[in-house]
């Protein structure tokens, strides 16, 4: 039995490879394909859709894109823009930075509650209440 070299390898990028080759699944592939981030080679009759090279370099900018927080919706938008939209597509990287910025302040405004209610619960004299559940229990815990 005959070894396919890595070119012949290249250009029968079945759904399998590219997934593989991406360090994806394949549901992901066929997920990013009926999101229209993709596109989806049409399958000769009698084989296997063959991908080309670039549909690897993609899946990888969307999955790093999404490591920075961005949805799907806003990957597309992003690949609609396209190189040629550079202040476009800055604008778009601004607002995920504020979104990101609004993230971090909410979650440190979590962390000094909860180091409040853990500093409570360490203080308290009652062994037989827990003053992290207690205050958790009350009525305007958190209202804004």
């Amino acid at each position: 039995m005959k070894m396919a070299s890595r070119t012949e390898k290249k250009r029968n990028l079945t759904i399998g490879r590219v997934a593989k080759a991406a360090n994806v699944n394949i549901e992901t592939v066929r997920h990013y394909q009926r999101q229209n981030l993709i596109k989806e080679p049409l399958k000769p009759h009698g084989g296997f859709r063959v991908y080309p090279v670039a549909t690897i370099d993609r899946i990888r900018f969307i999955k790093r894109t999404q490591q920075l927080g961005f949805s799907l919706k806003e990957i597309k938008q992003l690949l609609e823009l396209g190189n040629h939209h550079c202040s476009e597509v800055q604008a778009l990287a601004e607002e995920k930075s504020r979104v990101v910025q609004d993230q971090i302040n909410g979650l440190a405004a979590i962390q000094l509650v909860l180091d409040d209610m853990i500093s409570a619960c360490k203080s308290g004299a009652d062994t037989n209440r827990c003053a992290f559940m207690d205050i958790l229990s009350q009525k305007d815990f958190l209202k804004k």
